[in-house]
């Protein structure tokens, strides 16, 4: 009789695209989070929870390269219902789309307009890469129900401050602004009316900050071979077609080279100073020139130049006008509130992927230099974006309502936190109070909970307390700040021993024997100074 064969064991990894956060990295997180949803409640919104699972019909078909059903999404179908098929259910994508659900289901019972903040994780079913996971957290606030474009000026200079409060000074980062009425206008100058072809044109743009101009101009045309070696087919406009979509993209590096000649002109510069302005307008860039004595006066005007320009690449096109203006009420309105364009830009390669943007688009971007796997500078880039979707609830309502916002991609802006070294890389642990005699566990939990009530972090040691070199070892590995100790001798003498581990470890790094002496890591004190004597360490006032 031949033998059952053994279930083979599972393998202990996570699912491709997946990954497991430890306590530094979502103490870490929830921190960042924290900071983020006071700078929302401060504007006025209110915080909103709503299910991670949607019906794929409520969720649409709006992720970037996506035309397949259900495809992007983590979906699956319900049992039927006698003769009625089970509804498909998905993992949410983001955060927008169930916002225009919960909308158009509780309206009724909503302010209008209905500001609202929402943190969380979402997941898409893509192809995962370097620093891209299929389930990641977002943290989005939007307004719902109205159409002044006083809503999308407080989103930009919300996320302004949110930048600002988690760590990333001015200087450090831009928030792009764009329309998409007016790329709706350079497509009608072009006169391209074949909705699919617009919809590739879109995508194609949106490849800007990837394949540059040269590569643009490949795939609006015929196309190009990719860095993989496979070849991507074009769009197929002529060159004649594609030269309106070229001005566009390329309108804030016109500008600057603009302002960068006129101000380098009008001031007697010493000759380093020279070599860094023509390094700055050969960019197209004029924040390149921070920093050398004209950032001032270039800021000031850039933008009214900006729009200035993008008035004459649409030319006599209604929508693209209406675009235009509404630019110009967002640059009045910061203006007014004192962001500028030192933190505030127009840009026009700003397109956004996402198929639901009907006006006004947003990025931020961090403007620092990280090094890359292979110790090459590079810019970290974008960690938020996001737009005007008048059309979102209207797919519930069969009515247009007015809506904007951002989302914040969280793990993007921890890792760049991480990359400027502005957060700890590890959690400072418990303190750990350590187990002499096992008969005595009483007493050291309540040693641990009179730390406890006193808003003390502690554990008491779990393992075997045989080897008391491990329990050393285990706080070290729990990042313990401090190790308390009281074994027969001590508990006759009604004190205890407290091991500063940080300062241990500090001088056994460096100090030399004197100092090792003049300043010991483990001392004795009376056991009821026990919660004094800890917290001194750790507030640092010992």
């Amino acid at each position: 009789m031949a033998k059952d064969r053994k279930q083979p064991r599972p393998k202990a990894e996570t699912p491709k695209g997946f990954r497991d956060y430890f306590g530094a990295e979502v103490a870490g997180r929830k921190a960042m989070l924290d900071q983020i949803a006071e700078v929302y409640h401060r504007y006025g919104f209110d915080a909103l929870e709503s299910s991670a699972v949607e019906t794929v019909e409520a969720l649409g078909k709006y992720l970037p390269d996506v035309d397949r059903p259900n495809a992007g999404v983590f979906a699956w179908q319900e049992d039927a219902e006698g003769d009625k098929p089970g509804d498909w259910l998905a993992l949410r994508y983001d955060l927008t789309a169930p916002l225009a659900r919960v909308y158009a289901q509780h309206r009724n019972d909503l302010p209008t307009p209905y500001r609202r903040y929402a943190m969380g994780q979402v997941w898409r079913n893509e192809k995962p890469g370097p620093g891209r996971y299929r389930q990641f957290y977002q943290c989005d606030a939007d307004t719902v129900g109205s159409a002044s474009m006083a809503a999308d000026a407080e989103i930009c200079a919300m996320l302004c401050d949110t930048l600002e409060a988690v760590g990333i000074p001015r200087g450090d980062y831009i928030v792009r602004v764009n329309n998409r009425k007016v790329l709706n206008g350079v497509l009608e100058t072009m006169g391209l009316d074949d909705d699919e072809k617009r919809a590739a044109v879109l995508r194609t743009i949106d490849k800007f900050d990837k394949v540059g101009e040269a590569g643009v101009r490949e795939l609006l045309g015929k196309g190009r071979l990719d860095v993989s070696g496979a070849y991507i087919d074009g769009v197929g406009l002529s060159d004649a077609q594609a030269e309106p979509v070229i001005a566009f993209l390329l309108a804030g590096k016109v500008v600057d080279r603009r302002l960068i000649d006129a101000l380098a002109s009008a001031k007697d510069m010493p000759k380093g100073i020279q070599a860094h302005i023509q390094a700055a307008r050969d960019a197209g860039d004029i924040y390149a020139a921070k920093g050398l004595g004209i950032e001032a006066e270039s800021f000031a005007v850039r933008n009214r130049m900006m729009l200035n320009h993008l008035q004459e690449i649409i030319g006599e096109s209604t929508v693209g006008a209406e675009g235009v203006d509404e630019l110009k009420q967002i640059v009045n309105l910061l203006d007014a509130q004192d962001y500028g364009s030192d933190r505030i830009v127009i840009d026009s390669s700003v397109v956004r992927g996402l198929g639901y943007y009907t006006g006004p688009v947003f990025e931020a971007e961090l403007t620092f230099e990280i090094t890359d796997e292979k110790g090459r500078p590079r810019q970290f880039g974008s960690v938020a974006g996001g737009g005007r979707y008048d059309d979102l609830v209207k797919r519930f309502t069969g009515q247009e309502v007015p809506a904007t916002g951002i989302s914040i991609g969280v793990d993007r802006l921890l890792a760049a936190l991480h990359a400027k070294g502005r957060i700890e890389a590890t959690e400072a642990g418990p303190v750990v109070v350590t187990v002499m005699d096992r008969d005595r566990m009483a007493d050291y939990q309540a040693m641990v909970a009179e730390l406890r009530n006193a808003g003390i972090r502690a554990e008491v040691y779990l393992g075997n307390p045989k080897n008391f070199g491990n329990q050393l070892k285990y706080a070290d590995k729990r990042n313990a700040p401090v190790a308390v100790i009281e074994g027969g001798d001590e508990k006759a003498k009604g004190v205890v021993q407290i091991k500063d581990l940080v300062l241990g470890a500090r001088i056994a790094a460096s100090a030399t024997h004197d100092e090792w002496k003049s300043q010991p890591a483990q001392f004795e004190v009376p056991r009821a100074e026990l919660v004094g004597q800890v917290r001194r360490i750790l507030t640092g006032e010992g």
